[in-house]
């Protein structure tokens, strides 16, 4: 998930905005177990100063130190690390025998800097998906709207030049306090979802307390039709009150939310996807997109199995990967 990149994209503008150089590291492919996928980014500067992943630990130590020593003054590098015959430096061992390629770009604080930033703080934030070309031999780069399909890193057959896709930061809209969202949140959370959580109950707040999750106290429904969701958005509700469950899934089927899905029984569901029908006007391909009930069939009974069972059904979809695949 992109939502670590997100803080990456606005704190490396911050910096650059305040006179920082900043170093944009990109992992580009991996071979083996990685705990980052293609696309994750990191964001140093010269006194080690960082924000974001590449690896979980021995790959950022080893990129910061040499940072600090004053290499990687070149406008664009990659390096290869965990590879046992590659150069001196970079034979770090990873988990499993994995190797990281990386690339690593040297940003000074200029104009154009902080227009690539915003315009990539744009695109995680949910308004397009691009496509970021780069030129290995001078590090010059260009932004291109993109659809979003296909390999997040594609790298030309001359080795000289590569391709980004960028697109929204996986978001999750969680409708309505209750024990199985807090959790919900938190899984979310760790995943590296964006959470933002909606409910306009006063009272459901208390107690309620998961760090970097955003809270807005309005009906998720006026959320959702504010231009809530786009492509990599998820939206779950988990009150069991109508006026607050059915009232986001109306919404959200006018978006184009990747999962929607519904707490509830089989019979619960049957009942709820009736009244959809006619009080809410749902055709039948609105409710064809509705999960209900929400999650894989793990037989959870426990606020956190059911919490877990939506989660991992979530991250199925995003993955795209069918429920016969498992």
């Amino acid at each position: 998930m992109q939502h670590l990149d997100l803080q990456v994209i606005e704190q490396a503008l911050s910096w650059s905005r305040t006179g920082e150089t900043v170093w944009l590291c990109t992992v580009l492919a991996t071979f083996g177990s990685s705990p980052r996928e293609p696309g994750s980014l990191l964001a140093a500067r010269s006194d080690g100063g960082h924000v974001g992943s590449l690896s979980g630990g021995c790959v950022e130590e080893d990129f910061l130190e040499r940072l600090q020593l004053g290499e990687f003054e070149r406008a664009a590098s990659v390096l290869r690390y965990g590879d046992p015959d590659g150069p001196q430096g970079t034979r770090i061992t990873l988990p499993c025998g994995g190797i990281l390629k990386v690339l690593i770009e040297r940003l000074p604080a200029d104009a154009a800097t902080w227009e690539q930033l915003e315009c990539l703080l744009a695109t995680l934030r949910g308004q397009q998906h691009l496509l970021r070309s780069v030129d290995l031999r001078d590090g010059r780069t260009h932004l291109h709207e993109d659809d979003g399909l296909g390999a997040r890193v594609v790298e030309a057959a001359d080795g000289l030049s590569l391709q980004i896709r960028v697109g929204p930061a996986a978001r999750l809209i969680v409708a309505g306090i209750s024990p199985v969202s807090v959790i919900c949140a938190e899984f979310a959370r760790t995943l590296g979802f964006e959470v933002i959580v909606c409910d306009p109950r006063e009272e459901a707040y208390a107690g309620f307390d998961v760090p970097g999750v955003e809270l807005r106290k309005e009906l998720p429904s006026q959320f959702i039709a504010a231009d809530g969701c786009h492509r990599a958005t998820a939206v779950v509700a988990l009150t069991h009150d109508p006026r607050i469950d059915d009232l986001a899934m109306i919404e959200a089927v006018r978006t184009p939310a990747f999962y929607i899905g519904v707490m509830g029984s089989q019979r619960t569901s049957a009942v709820r996807a009736e009244r959809l029908r006619r009080i809410g006007g749902l055709s039948e391909a609105d409710i064809a997109r509705l999960h209900m009930p929400v999650g894989l069939a793990l037989g959870s009974k426990t606020p956190a199995e059911i919490a877990l069972a939506a989660i991992a059904d979530i991250v199925r979809v995003y993955r795209g990967r069918s429920r016969d695949a498992l």
